[in-house]
């Protein structure tokens, strides 16, 4: 570089020397916010495992953080159920992921790439359903499973897989509608080369479209599986019996009588509980950006 570039180079805004107001004034407040947001998502996650270390079980000893540490709760959640309730949830989560990925993938596929009579309405019905929470039908889901179950027992109350079905129905809507961009941003030119070779509708999706469509399958599973994994109120309705209760119903349990509440004991559950989901989130966190945002633009 001369001399002549050099000194352009220093005339240029971009090349200045900016001063510690300039750049508070700039970029230093970008800065601040990020901080403060790190510190506030952060805060009560430090709490919960500051008073999962703490022994005398109350919140109000963990206002020193890490002012005791000791894996006492930990080891007693041997005592507990607390495994039992882990590997329900897992169960629950995993399935439900799966069947919601599987369906919901193959709706979207029917509503992208066929063109039938109620299609439109049907769009319509998904967008108008994932307005409303689920919540707002378990006194129905309760019914209706007490009448099942006099039917088929294993479709009753208390019944592992009667929630699992539960929760299919209330995620395909959403789930559904999400794929559906996503689909519409695959060119269907391939599908038509697809079918001049010779393939059929069958054949194109499951060995050419879905195999395109991995990150929006890896972010729906993973919404599916936080969804179920958290999940409380269908899950209390729907479970009675504490061997097929789930996690966030055991450790509910924990805590639910003031008197006996042990929330050091829950915090240490909260914090196991927290790790499938962190592992899960790791392993498929390079689909999630691209899954979330290639279908919002079609």
């Amino acid at each position: 570089m001369t001399a002549t570039q050099t000194n352009e180079a220093a005339r240029l805004p971009g090349h200045r020397r900016r001063t510690p107001k300039q750049w508070l004034g700039r970029l230093g407040w970008r800065h601040l916010i990020g901080v403060i947001a790190v510190v506030y998502a952060a805060f009560p996650i430090v709490y919960v495992i500051s008073a999962s270390l703490t022994v005398d079980g109350t919140l109000t000893g963990s206002n020193q953080l890490f002012a005791s540490m000791s894996l006492a709760n930990f080891q007693a959640l041997n005592d507990t159920k607390f495994w039992f309730w882990m590997g329900n949830t897992l169960l629950v989560s995993v399935i439900t992921a799966i069947g919601t990925v599987l369906m919901g993938a193959a709706a979207a596929y029917a509503f992208s790439r066929f063109r039938f009579t109620g299609r439109r309405t049907g769009l319509t019905a998904l967008l108008i359903i994932q307005m409303f929470p689920q919540v707002l039908a378990f006194i129905a889901i309760f019914l209706l499973l007490l009448a099942l179950g006099n039917v088929v027992p294993a479709l009753g109350l208390d019944s592992r897989l009667a929630l699992i079905l539960v929760y299919f129905g209330g995620a395909l809507g959403a789930n559904t509608f999400l794929m559906y961009g996503f689909f519409n941003s695959v060119p269907k030119e391939i599908d038509e080369a697809a079918k001049i070779d010779g393939a059929s509708h069958t054949q194109t999706y499951w060995t050419i479209i879905l195999p395109l469509v991995i990150p929006i399958l890896a972010v729906v599973a993973l919404l599916s599986f936080i969804s179920s994994f958290a999940e409380f109120v269908v899950a209390r309705v729907v479970l009675q019996s504490e061997e097929n209760w789930t996690l966030a119903v055991g450790l509910y349990s924990m805590v639910s009588s003031q008197k006996d509440a042990n929330w050091g004991l829950f915090a240490a559950g909260a914090v196991l509980a927290a790790l499938p989901v962190l592992l899960l989130f790791l392993f498929l966190q390079r689909y999630i950006v691209s899954g979330l945002t290639a279908g919002a633009v079609k």
